[in-house]
């Protein structure tokens, strides 16, 4: 799973960015915070947990929804800041139901 050689480097409010992918299609998924707790949380389940920087509280992804993530593999950034958390979705990852949160095409 992590590298313990590269510990993470959360910024001053504790937290660091998590980038989740689809293990099995390598699609990026969406882009959520964790802090310690949330990645110890993540670690000792096996499914991903986060801290909602909107409500200022831990979620677990998909304990309303059902729409969990169980997580394959955890690799930090050659900075150790920001982790990259691979899953296999049990169902969408945006709350609006779309596969990705990234759906949004940018036009220049």
């Amino acid at each position: 799973m992590m590298n313990v050689n590269i510990l993470p480097k959360y910024d001053e409010k504790g937290l660091i960015p998590a980038i989740v992918q689809d293990n099995n299609t390598g699609q990026v998924l969406m882009l959520a915070y964790m802090n310690a707790q949330s990645l110890e949380m993540t670690l000792q389940t096996n499914e991903t947990h986060f801290w909602s920087r909107s409500r200022q509280e831990l979620w677990h992804k998909g304990a309303t929804s059902g729409n969990t993530q169980t997580v394959v593999d955890l690799s930090l950034d050659c900075d150790g800041d920001a982790i990259l958390v691979k899953v296999v979705p049990a169902g969408p990852a945006c709350h609006t139901g779309k596969v990705t949160c990234f759906h949004n095409p940018v036009t220049v």
